[in-house]
């Protein structure tokens, strides 16, 4: 060979092995790696925990910290260019189902602050019925477009390798679902360290898809463990036990309960000011500086598990669905409305909205309410005496003063009748209801939000609340004309979720950014007539503030009631075994 032969053939061994070095760094695996990297570096600025399965929250690398999430999702985009058609954007229409998966639970932890779970899915037609027509073409630009082209592309004729290569996937979910305490078992024991008390924390250690399938697994547990705590027969008796007690330490006042929508404290956004008060100042005649705090387990939407606690006195864990609601059936879990009932009160229901909703009549039903009402509008044939009135330009949303009005006008026959039994009379609004839209014409803007920092939707709630306020203020002074000598208790179902999510409430500082601010919502409480302020409490301490109430304060001196007592208890974890009790019993 000569000596220019020779050189041609190093030179072209150099060009193939460096073009090997190159390919290696260079294809689709390694950019969509990058692109892993990018979208966590996205994530992380934006307040989510951890990345998509190689980031800290912090930024820190960490692919040993989600090891198990980085091969699932690594495997997941290997078999997905596999059994797709050859083209030009194979690679990136691979990534198409991880990233719609990601940025999903994502944008739900921006907007509710919470952890997304498999059980919830069950609540997505209810959240397509809430969106508008720019959310939904949005979804489907978005979501449904890209999704079906992807699904379009995939070579059907390779079905061997279809098969073959989801098996390892539906043997991992199938695994979660059908031996769950194995599951359990076996990734306690190779996964990374799960906590308890923050699914933000378990998610950033193990990852988004490991914990989806974790936790379903301990929900599938959790059905199961009921099992030790159903004794319907002695679970009434206990009941009855309390029912009795309450006969004979109650005072037979009436009891007015009303759960209200996003109703928000706007001046607890210390990164802002507003041209005007946002109160009416007829609510800041009534409440002024009584207002107090009541902690909810939810953030921005799913107001059934505000209502599930505020109703059973016991926290939301979901741990048998993503709304406990979901799981009553109609069997009597005796919450604080079959108690009063046991104990001869007549307990009514009234629901501003559409009884479609979270499984809500069967919920009341099981609770222990004797007469539910939903608005006539949505029921042929109803009896109800509610009916929505005008709702244009405002999604259909019966407003606040609409719905106090009727509810007033019904049960001001049970308050005169003096003969008649004690009245727990419980309410759920729905104005205020996220995208906070209002009719100009009747309800015009009073108010504008200043601040470095632009939220839309929260300065449409702010406008809001102006005349919400001014409803409340209404609905409790004539309430008092009736019925003066009763317990009235106004508590916000959740704080909306914002144009931004938990990034406005940051920006806006929101009680001062302090830990779990978040979950902070108002509390109205009247007694006798008079604006009462506790101290902070939990959505699930309100059943014990109303049988202290209706007792005369016997209830919290034969048991402990931090509320009473002017300070706030994180007891949680404490009640989970009654929790348990409730959702046996719920869901039998």
């Amino acid at each position: 060979m000569t000596t220019s032969g020779f050189s041609a053939a190093i030179a072209f061994k150099a060009r193939y092995v460096l073009s090997g070095i190159v390919y290696l760094f260079i294809n689709r695996y390694t950019a969509f790696l990058l692109g892993s990297f990018a979208y966590s570096l996205v994530v992380k600025y934006l307040g989510c925990p951890g990345g998509i399965a190689f980031f800290r929250v912090d930024g820190s690398f960490a692919l040993n910290q989600q090891y198990l999430e980085s091969v699932l999702v690594f495997y997941l985009y290997c078999y997905f260019n596999m059994i797709l058609r050859p083209s030009r954007w194979q690679a990136l229409l691979a990534a198409v189902p991880l990233l719609l998966m990601y940025v999903g639970q994502d944008i739900y932890y921006l907007m509710y602050s919470n952890v997304f779970r498999i059980s919830e899915l069950a609540e997505v037609p209810e959240l397509l019925k809430v969106l508008t027509l720019k959310h939904i073409a949005l979804l489907i630009v978005a979501v449904v477009i890209p999704l079906g082209y992807f699904i379009w592309s995939i070579h059907l004729r390779k079905y061997i390798v279809i098969i073959a290569g989801l098996l390892p996937v539906l043997g991992l979910i199938g695994a979660a679902e059908y031996y769950p305490q194995q599951y359990v078992a076996g990734y306690n024991k190779v996964g990374r360290e799960i906590i308890y008390w923050s699914d933000a924390v378990s998610m950033e250690n193990n990852g988004r898809f490991m914990m989806l399938l974790y936790r379903e697994a301990e929900r599938k547990n959790s059905q199961a463990k009921t099992e030790t705590f159903r004794n319907r027969e002695g679970y009434e008796q206990q009941a009855q036990k309390l029912a009795d007690w309450v006969r004979t330490n109650g005072n037979n006042r009436n009891v007015h309960l009303i759960v209200m929508e996003s109703f928000i404290d706007p001046t607890l956004f210390k990164g802002a000011t507003y041209t005007k008060d946002p109160f009416h100042p007829s609510f800041k005649k009534m409440f002024g500086n009584k207002m107090g705090f009541s902690i909810s387990p939810v953030v921005g939407g799913k107001t059934a598990q505000a209502e599930f606690e505020i109703l059973c006195g016991v926290p939301a864990f979901e741990e048998l669905a993503g709304v406990e609601f979901n799981g009553f059936t109609g069997a009597q879990a005796y919450c604080l409305p079959g108690t009063l009932q046991l104990a001869g009160y007549q307990t009514i229901a009234s629901n501003a909205y559409n009884p479609s909703f979270f499984n809500e009549p069967i919920a009341y039903k099981g609770m222990g309410f004797g007469k539910i009402y939903f608005p006539k509008d949505y029921l042929t044939g109803s009896d109800s005496y509610l009916a929505l009135g005008d709702t244009v330009g405002e999604m259909g949303y019966m407003f606040d003063s609409t719905f106090f009005n009727q509810n007033l006008e019904f049960i001001a026959p049970f308050i005169k009748d003096n003969d008649g039994p004690p009245l727990f009379n419980y309410l759920m609004t729905v104005y205020g209801h996220f995208p906070h839209i209002l009719n100009e014409k009747k309800r015009p803007l009073v108010l504008k939000m200043l601040s470095s920092f632009k939220d839309h939707h929260l300065e449409m709630a702010a406008n809001q609340i102006f005349y919400r306020s001014e409803a409340v203020a209404d609905y409790v002074n004539r309430l008092l004309e009736i019925d003066e000598k009763s317990l009235i208790i106004l508590v916000s179902d959740h704080v909306p979720p914002g144009q931004y999510g938990k990034m406005s409430f940051d920006k806006l500082r929101y009680l001062n950014n302090k830990d779990g601010s978040i979950h902070m919502n108002r509390i109205l409480i009247v007694e006798d007539g008079k604006a009462k302020k506790y101290a902070t409490i939990h959505h699930y301490d309100v059943p014990a503030m109303v049988l202290n109430y209706i007792s005369k304060g016997a209830y919290c001196k034969e048991r402990s009631c931090a509320f009473a007592e002017n300070k706030l208890i994180d007891d949680r974890m404490d009640r989970h075994d009654e929790y348990m009790r409730v959702m046996a019993h719920a869901t039998e």
